[in-house]
């Protein structure tokens, strides 16, 4: 993997990702949305501040939005349309291409999170101690949720990829605990979202923002294991063409 193809290929990334408007609705507009809508809202999240909940919950979603929604969509088009074929032929990797879109995830995430901590800040919310160990988590969060967008991308059809991608969008958003609590769920239910990526990334990011800080150990330990086996698995099944 040659270093400055990787971050060449990065920039191209982001300068496309920044022309497609469609993509920032995604990646800014709903956690915004989102955020404004529930902030206010104490009876549909917790009692009490509803922001000290709500606003982990939604930089959880905006990485999700971002790393699997946006780059998964954009890359498989990107794959129907001849694209990734093309940069194939040159001296990129195929971990290079996934390292480097996962490098433009990180950049619009960047501005995005600027974006909804503004927010949040004008709506009152106070940051816990943790602030540190919240991006740490939402950095790991995001080399998870880009290698399942990623694994999608590089293995489905577009219009599959397209469907099931909007679909987990909609079900890791009911089952992640982000506009409210996951005690809200079925026992069986809350069993299961616990051990899905979305949860186990706004659990953790959180318990990082808590005061004190409380971060729960099997949420880690879970977001991490979804960090190593996801890019893992798409590296190895990525394809440049359907």
């Amino acid at each position: 993997m040659r270093a400055r193809g990787v971050l060449a290929q990065a920039r191209a990334e982001v300068a496309l990702g920044l022309r497609r408007g469609e993509s920032l609705v995604v990646t800014i507009g709903i956690p915004v949305g989102v955020l404004l809508f529930f902030g206010k809202v104490q009876t549909v999240s917790v009692v009490g501040d509803p922001l000290t909940f709500l606003v982990p919950g939604v930089l959880a979603l905006a990485v999700m939005s971002s790393a699997m929604v946006s780059l998964g969509i954009a890359t498989g088009f990107d794959r129907r349309y001849g694209v990734l074929k093309r940069l194939g032929s040159t001296p990129l990797t195929r971990s290079g291409l996934l390292v480097a879109k996962t490098l433009y995830v990180l950049a619009i995430e960047t501005i995005q999170l600027s974006v909804l901590i503004a927010v949040a800040l004008l709506l009152g919310w106070q940051t816990g101690g943790g602030v540190p160990l919240a991006f740490l988590f939402l950095l790991i969060g995001t080399i998870a949720f880009a290698g399942l967008g990623l694994l999608l991308a590089g293995t489905l059809r577009a219009e599959a990829n397209l469907a099931l991608a909007n679909g987990l969008y909609l079900a890791l958003l009911f089952l992640g605990g982000m506009a409210y609590p996951l005690t809200r769920l079925p026992s069986a239910v809350r069993s299961f979202a616990e051990l899905l990526p979305a949860a186990a990334l706004a659990e953790s990011v959180r318990g990082a923002l808590h005061s004190p800080v409380d971060v729960p150990v099997k949420s880690v330990v879970v977001l991490v294991v979804w960090a190593i086996l996801l890019p893992v698995l798409a590296a190895k099944l990525f394809r440049w063409e359907e």
